[in-house]
């Protein structure tokens, strides 16, 4: 992927930055949508939605045959997201270590 910056003064980092602080800075899953719905094209947000889908199963274990069974996502993908998984930056980890204590949490307010 190309990166350059339309903004000679402004370096592709500063750029970078700025995305990532963009995304942190909305405040609930309506205002993410929205802001991925306009930052993304369709394909691009689906790119995104299938991999993070196989994430659960990676973590499970699953076979990569099983994962596709179950998604459609292609055999190339998983095989992508499982690298990440074991030689990424951590990324996929700690959002679905997240996402797990979210849905734990909820599961406990809804038994109470």
């Amino acid at each position: 992927m190309k990166r350059r910056s339309l903004d000679p003064e402004t370096p592709a980092e500063s750029a970078e930055l700025s995305l990532y602080q963009a995304l942190l800075s909305m405040k609930s899953v309506e205002e993410m949508g929205a802001f991925l719905g306009d930052l993304c094209t369709p394909a691009e947000l689906e790119v995104l939605v299938d991999r993070w889908q196989v994430v659960p199963y990676l973590l499970e274990g699953l076979a990569y045959r099983e994962i596709h069974e179950r998604t459609a996502v292609s055999i190339t993908t998983i095989g992508r997201v499982a690298r990440c998984l074991n030689q990424g930056n951590g990324g996929y980890l700690a959002a679905a270590a997240r996402a797990a204590r979210r849905k734990s949490s909820a599961t406990r307010k809804a038994l109470a």
